[in-house]
């Protein structure tokens, strides 16, 4: 049986932190999904497809990373594409205690998905997609904590990227 885990988040955008658990939880499956999930609550920077692309560019060689987009319930898309296991990146405490009560509420919905937490390297924990976004959106340069491809296609943008739209 394949070891296949489901990375879900918004990766909105994906940021040097999240490719620092990607990276990290790659030797731990045989397979990697990334779960690029639509959340009603938040309202997006960028697109789906923009964050899709983005995600292809930087692991399109690597045949042991698929991503999907998700609408509902994390675990319904750990079924859909056969994850076991749900990673989840740890920066902070209170990040863990938030982490655990979705990873409680996931395993009384489905005991056969177990959630793995992996913490981040010290140099990430700073790092999030919203904080980010709120530098990028008041005009500042956040590129420093993005991969080279999403950097560089911010950094070619007609419009400023200050004034980014979904």
């Amino acid at each position: 049986m394949q070891r296949i885990a489901l990375f879900p988040g918004t990766f909105d955008p994906i940021t040097i932190g999240h490719l620092d658990i990607i990276h990290r939880a790659l030797p731990l499956f045989d397979k990697l999904v990334i779960g690029i999930g639509r959340n009603a609550n938040k309202s997006a920077m960028f697109t789906e497809e923009q964050r899709m692309k983005w995600i292809k560019e930087i692991f399109g060689n690597n045949p042991n990373v698929n991503v999907v987009v998700y609408e509902g319930l994390t675990i319904e898309c750990c079924r859909k594409v056969g994850a076991n296991f749900i990673v989840r990146g740890i920066r902070y405490v209170n990040d863990f205690e938030y982490e655990k009560a979705i990873a409680d509420m996931n395993r009384s919905l489905d005991n056969n998905i177990e959630t793995v937490f992996l913490t981040c390297l010290p140099q990430y924990t700073s790092v999030a997609s919203t904080l980010v976004r709120d530098v990028l959106r008041n005009g500042g340069n956040a590129l420093q904590f993005l991969p080279e491809v999403v950097a560089n296609d911010i950094s070619k943008a007609a419009i400023p990227v200050g004034k980014q739209k979904a």
